[in-house]
């Protein structure tokens, strides 16, 4: 479980991959390049992470449940891992950490943020999905309902967690370019607002594409906000 790093200083990012990405792919995908200036320009310091998802949610072979479970270990790993990782790296205990991803990445980035909104206070989820039942074959249990955005969400009541979400910020990235599916991110849209998360629907229309040009564009557009 490798971690690339790009930047010198400025708020720390963890980038999460697609389906069957690593650690290196959004410099191979031209992401780091897109917004290379904020990198440069000390707006934005970029921590690349790979995934479990071959053997968690994507592992076919086992038995639901424990796909489940070892969701739950990627959590912990981002958590009690990457995040002392990059705070130690940006040399300040108590910094606040971005996320960001496209399609799985989004999933991790958004379920990251909502699960630990007192570390994670900005988040890009571009062409993300945020129910993730067609991997459990019908089957469900606590660690899989703890890490399904959609569900945890619809009934998250704790003031302590909308306190800290109402500090937060998120984009959740979508439109009507090809293979894009928006139904997705409206769904997430509007469970948020029925907890009252202020939070961030951007409907990029045709610019909404799922491929990596319009990812790129989506994030360059994004850094140069920040």
């Amino acid at each position: 479980m490798g971690v690339a790093t790009y930047g010198h200083w400025g708020p720390p990012m963890i980038a999460f991959p697609t389906t069957g990405g690593d650690e290196w792919e959004y410099e191979r995908q031209g992401v780091v390049g897109a917004i290379g200036d904020a990198i440069e320009g000390g707006r934005v310091k970029l921590f690349c992470v790979n995934s479990n998802h071959e053997d968690s949610l994507g592992n076919a072979g086992a038995h639901p449940r424990h796909r489940s479970w070892m969701q739950r270990q990627y959590d912990e790993y981002i958590t009690h891992e990457v995040v002392p990782f990059v705070r130690y790296h940006c040399q300040d205990p108590g910094i606040g950490v971005w996320t960001m991803g496209a399609t799985l990445g989004a999933y991790h980035a958004a379920n990251t943020r909502f699960k630990h909104p007192d570390i994670v206070k900005r988040c890009y989820a571009l062409s993300g999905v945020y129910d993730m039942k067609r991997f459990m074959n019908g089957d469900y249990d606590d660690n899989f309902y703890f890490n399904n955005p959609v569900d945890y969400l619809a009934n998250l009541s704790d003031p302590w967690a909308l306190g800290h979400l109402a500090s937060c910020e998120i984009h959740i990235a979508t439109g009507s370019g090809p293979w894009e599916r928006s139904e997705e991110s409206y769904r997430l849209s509007n469970i948020l607002w029925s907890r009252g998360i202020r939070h961030f629907l951007d409907d990029w229309g045709a610019m909404g594409g799922h491929d990596w040009p319009y990812w790129q564009h989506q994030m360059r557009e994004y850094m140069w906000r920040v």
